[in-house]
This record gives C-alpha cells, structure tokens and sequence, in this order.
C-alpha cells in the first residue's frame, strides 16, 4: 500500500528491509531525519544503531562492522561526507562493502541547507586519496530512493566495494507516495569475514597477499563495464537531448512535455549511475542530434565534464550548460535556455 513518505525517512526504512543490519553517523542536516529514524527502528528489530562522536568515528565503526560481515550503512551531507573520505578510501582499498548515504546540501565549506548536487565531482572521482572509485546512484523521488537501496547493499557485496547513494536536501525532505517492499532476509556470514573463529576458513585474518592485494582496477573496469545505469525520456526522434539526473530530472522531462507541445524534437537522458557514468546511452544517438544540454544544481558545471566525454566518444556535438545553483531549475528557465540554444544566443561549453 503506498503512503505519504518523507524521503530521508522512506530510504532509511527501505535500509532496514534490505538487511542493515548495523548504523553509525553523526548529526548533520538535511540528512539528520535517517539516523533520527534508525536510532528508534533499529533496537525494535534488534539492530545496532550508534549515534558515534564524529563522522570520522561513524565510517571507521562502518569500516569494523563490515570486516566481521556485518551489513553496514552510513549517512551524512556535504561536511561530513568530507569528513569521512578517508575512511571510504581504506574500504575500498581492504574491499570491504557498504551503502553511503549522501543527502547534498549546497555551498563550499558548511554550506548552507539549501538543496543542490555539487558533491558530484568528488563523490564520482573518488573523494579521498588513491584514485579508487564507488559506484554512485541517484534517485529522482521518494519512490526510487526506496528501490534503490533494495539493490543497493548487493551491489556493494557483489564488488566488495562502498556503495554511495547520493540524494538532495530537497528529495530528503519532502514527502511523497510510496510502496515499501516486504522485508528481506538477512545475509548469510560472507566467506572473507572475520568472526575471531576461523570458521569461515581466513583463520581469523586476511591473506593480504591473496584477497586484498588482487587487481583492484581491474575490478573497477568491471564496475565501470557493468553497471551504468540510465533512463531515455522522448528521445527516439530527438534533435536536441538534455542530461539531467535527480530532482532537475524532473523538471527537464516537464520541460520536455511542454516543448514537444511546441513541436520541438528534444529529449532527456538521465543518469541514474553518476559513476559509472552511462556512457553508453551515448551510443545509439545518429547525427540527427543537434547538441547536448547539461542540466544541474551546481555553480559552474560539474556532470557537464563526463556529458562532454560521452559526446566527444561516442557522436561528438556540442554541449551547452544549465546550471541553477541552490534553487532546482524551473520549467520556464529551461524552456528559455533551450530556445537560446536553438537560436545561437548561448555559447557552447565544450
């Protein structure tokens, strides 16, 4: 049955029936709703919800728990996710798996509480040192947020590798309707985690030189390889294609709606991975294609580097920006920027 839903509170339910088993995070708005909901959903079913010093403290807690097999997810925004880039670099490099929850806020430092996706470059690069990567998803409603984190946590063990989910201060807040899935069964104790028992046959430690030490690009490659994930929007018959993801998605597809009222051919491809990029759904666009349009709650232009990269790969036109900052795009503004576009008064970026 679907029901009225705050988003930060919809994904951390949505955790809890995708197995989390173990909770640790700081404080921080506009994300503070999903440990505030855990810390009294979790006792109920007998989990483990630790409100931790610090959001250092909450991802090396996630970096233990997850070492013993332990089903592990961690949240925060924009500063605290800053904060616990190191800890996400050492489980990437000891592949050891998790879900991460970014909740973006705009601005440099503290920022403010206003939404936008300006984490995009650092969470889709890597934050921290060593040139690693986690796969990135984000959700455009209350809705998705929900069947993504049903995927979420596998696809994190299937690669041993963090998982970041990144939603927006606004998508956390507000509510919509949604159907929850029935709750899933715990995972079975992973045959690399350590339990102090041997049990699983590591004799309480790692072989570093057998399991930890493999070819971690050649896993990322694969990654890359196998997990880009997308949406078309009209673009059959498109001339002109806009690349949005989250919340501006939805505004670019009513913006499409309208202009295709107007006879316009345009289009909408939304990544739904932010890395992998989904190059891919570059590959199919024939030279009818007139140009890219980027779409973004950024300052300057930040998703608009891989649009580009995808472009130059795959069809080579050129791609033009949108970026709205703190506030989502209108569908009166994209409507204008499209039509400066078309009649040459915008100059291409790349």
């Amino acid at each position: 049955m679907r029901e009225m839903v705050k988003g930060n509170v919809a994904i951390a339910e949505a955790a809890l029936r995708a197995g989390l088993q173990f909770y640790a995070g700081y404080p921080i708005t506009p994300q503070t709703e999903v440990m505030e909901y855990l810390s009294g959903r979790m006792p109920q079913l007998d989990r483990v919800f630790i409100q931790s010093e610090s959001e250092l403290a909450a991802i090396n807690m996630i970096y233990g728990a997850s070492a013993t097999g332990i089903r592990s997810m961690t949240s925060s925004s924009g500063p605290g996710m800053a904060l616990k880039q190191e800890g996400i670099s050492y489980m990437c490099r000891m592949q050891l798996p998790c879900v991460v929850l970014n909740v973006t806020r705009w601005g440099c430092g503290l920022g403010s509480l206003n939404t936008a996706q300006t984490d995009y470059l650092r969470d889709t690069r890597g934050g921290g040192q060593g040139g690693y990567r986690t796969i990135v998803l984000a959700p455009n409603s209350v809705q998705e947020s929900v069947d993504i984190m049903q995927y979420a946590f596998k696809l994190a063990e299937k690669y041993r590798n963090p998982l970041v989910i990144m939603s927006e201060a606004n998508l956390g807040q507000m509510r919509e309707p949604c159907e929850m899935p029935e709750f899933g069964p715990l995972p079975s104790p992973y045959v690399w985690s350590l339990d102090g028992t041997g049990k699983n046959g590591n004799n309480g430690s790692w072989n570093m030189a057998e399991d930890v030490e493999e070819d971690l690009t050649g896993k990322w490659l694969l990654m890359k390889e196998n997990e880009q994930r997308w949406v078309n929007y009209r673009t059959d018959d498109a001339e002109f294609i806009f690349v949005a993801f989250g919340l501006p998605s939805r505004a670019v597809m009513d913006a499409i709606d309208v202009l295709r009222g107007k006879g316009e051919k345009v289009g909408l491809i939304r990544p739904v991975s932010l890395w992998p990029f989904p190059e891919k759904a570059f590959q199919k666009f024939s030279t009818e294609v007139k140009a890219f349009i980027s779409v973004e709650g950024t300052d300057l232009g930040q998703m608009i580097e891989d649009v580009a990269l995808a472009s130059k790969k795959y069809i080579n036109r050129p791609v033009y920006l949108l970026s709205s900052g703190q506030v989502l795009p209108t569908v009166r503004k994209i409507c204008e920027v499209y039509k400066e576009i078309k009649e040459n008064h915008r100059k291409a970026v790349f």
